[in-house]
């Protein structure tokens, strides 16, 4: 096996501008490392990038969905539709607010699913729908929105990958039709080290969403400095932002036009180098709309092949195990034939911006020697 440059070996890593360091060590020399001005910067820029009238930043994007669930009024005995091909985060925040997931399948093109799929799901019990914008695609809901809107059904995006993505007209979360939820992590298209935002519908979400992701108090950091007391609203969790954190996000945020670009070039020079591998089905992600988070092909004899390159240093992995056949959630178990199906088939490749064109060349020819060997070839 050829020997692997070091940026193989990773399926993902963190892109630093440079700016990042120089940002923390203000904030480290500030004295002030909680909810500060910087956080609400951070929200700011980011909902002007969206063009929308406010963000809602928080600690991870787990966190974000947990927040955009109960803002939505979501509890006991309601229902959530799911699908199972996403990380297991997006069923476990379902079940921490007392709901229950109703798993749906997704499109074998594209692994998101689709309006269609959705309402095929929807029972008596449904109170949200919550589709995952795989790999940074997105889910245009248009066409079942008013249906969903009657049933008094919430949309809430996980968009965990889909930061920079476009919908329609706007960027994703831009419509004002869903509680719209990012992720900032480690290894996201824009990252915070850990992080995430909720894209609020209303003014009035906004304060909802305030209140749960700093214990149910109301009061702006800023406020309570002016004042002898505040106000605990309601029920809240510990969830919000840290300036830290913060201000690796401000600095991405000034060169995402570029990770973007960037991001969009990977993913179709890989598109280009499998063209002529036989037996290699790519999973599409709309790259002249979406920013891709992840570059993935379904093969036969996937396991083999992840072992082939896994050895050579090829820094392949899986997203996602299917959720559905989890023991966690086998109360929720129900057939997904496409889902299962992409389960066994589905391999991610490295997809990060260290990687140059070389680069994807290589893990191509890789795959392709994997290919030969896997199934007794």
């Amino acid at each position: 096996m050829t020997p692997i440059r070091p940026d193989h070996r990773r399926n993902a890593s963190p892109f630093l501008n440079g700016a990042e360091a120089a940002a923390v060590t203000r904030v480290l020399e500030s004295g002030q490392y909680g909810h500060t001005d910087v956080t609400e910067e951070f929200e700011r820029r980011i909902a002007a990038y969206l063009g929308v009238p406010d963000a809602v930043a928080v600690t991870s994007g787990t966190a974000a969905l947990h927040c955009a669930l109960l803002a939505a009024g979501i509890g006991a005995g309601d229902e959530v539709i799911v699908p199972s091909m996403t990380f297991c985060a997006t069923v476990q925040v379902i079940l921490a607010t007392g709901a229950t997931p109703r798993f749906v399948d997704v499109d074998a093109a594209t692994l998101c699913t689709t309006p269609q799929l959705l309402m095929e799901a929807v029972t008596d019990s449904t109170a949200a729908v919550l589709p995952v914008l795989f790999g940074g695609r997105a889910v245009d809901l248009a066409p079942i929105h008013e249906n969903l809107t009657e049933r008094g059904i919430s949309v809430i995006e996980d968009a965990a990958h889909a930061f920079g993505s476009r919908s329609g007209t706007g960027l994703v979360g831009a419509d004002g039709q869903a509680l719209t939820c990012f992720s900032f992590g480690p290894i996201k298209n824009l990252t915070c080290g850990q992080g995430g935002a909720i894209i609020p519908r209303t003014p009035e979400d906004a304060a909802t969403l305030r209140g749960l992701r700093l214990l149910g108090v109301v009061q702006s950091q800023s406020e309570r400095a002016e004042t002898t007391t505040y106000q605990v609203a309601g029920f809240g969790l510990r969830y919000q932002l840290s300036a830290l954190n913060a201000s690796i996000g401000l600095a991405q945020l000034d060169t995402f036009d570029t990770t973007a670009n960037t991001r969009r070039h990977l993913w179709h020079t890989y598109q280009d180098a499998l063209t002529d591998l036989e037996g290699v089905r790519l999973i599409e992600v709309d790259p002249d709309h979406a920013v891709p988070h992840l570059c993935q092909i379904r093969v036969q004899h996937r396991n083999e092949v992840f072992a082939y390159l896994r050895e050579a240093g090829i820094g392949v992995g899986v997203h996602y195990p299917p959720n559905h056949l989890q023991p966690a959630f086998a109360p929720w178990q129900r057939p997904l034939p496409v889902t299962e199906q992409a389960g066994a088939e589905i391999l991610s490749l490295p997809f990060h911006q260290h990687l140059t064109e070389a680069d994807i060349h290589h893990v191509v020819n890789i795959l392709q020697d994997a290919l030969k060997h896997a199934g007794g070839a």
